[in-house]
């Protein structure tokens, strides 16, 4: 018998977005960067959940402001989740017509 189980990966990134959609932009965020916990005042990295976060509330030029990288890696979060949803779907139907 063929189990399918949801994938791991996919649920991690509904989930992540699904936080950062619901997450205040205006709110007390909390840096989980090891870079910042070690001290460092620069991070390549930072700021950009906090982009996201006002990306997904339409703040645009927020967005832009805390981190460029949020409109690419907002796309390509999404083509993942489109691609791991496709996957899944395809397995789905496989073991239905096995």
């Amino acid at each position: 018998m063929n189990k399918t189980r949801f994938p791991l990966e996919l649920s991690f990134w509904v989930f992540s977005l699904l936080i950062l959609a619901l997450t205040e932009p205006n709110g007390v965020h909390y840096s989980l960067c090891p870079i910042a916990k070690l001290g460092w005042i620069w991070c390549p990295g930072c700021g950009l959940g906090r982009s996201i976060i006002h990306l997904m509330h339409g703040n645009l030029s927020q967005s832009l402001r805390q981190h460029w990288l949020a409109i690419p890696a907002l796309a390509i979060i999404s083509y993942r989740i489109i691609q791991l949803s496709h996957q899944f779907i395809l397995s789905l139907k496989t073991i239905k017509q096995a």
